[in-house]
């Protein structure tokens, strides 16, 4: 299953909103809010590689506030 990281910067003050409106999102599993050169960290999960595009460039990317973001394909994952 495709994963990605997707550090994202925001309008100042809109921190709290934009998570909660990424959250909605089926592909999205996780959202922090943190302080330093992001303002939030979504953790994304989706069907197939063209889901997790979609869901990063036509939901995520295009949402009101949001100003740029980075994004990390995940390419293994370890658990303690």
């Amino acid at each position: 299953m495709p994963t990605a990281i997707i550090m994202i910067n925001v309008d100042v003050g809109k921190e709290n909103e934009l998570a909660d409106k990424i959250l909605e999102i089926p592909q999205v599993k996780d959202v922090y809010v943190v302080y330093g050169v992001h303002d939030i960290i979504a953790i994304v999960e989706a069907a197939s590689m063209d889901e997790l595009r979609s869901t990063i460039t036509d939901r995520i990317r295009r949402m009101d506030g949001v100003k740029s973001t980075m994004t990390s394909i995940v390419v293994m994952h370890k658990k303690k």
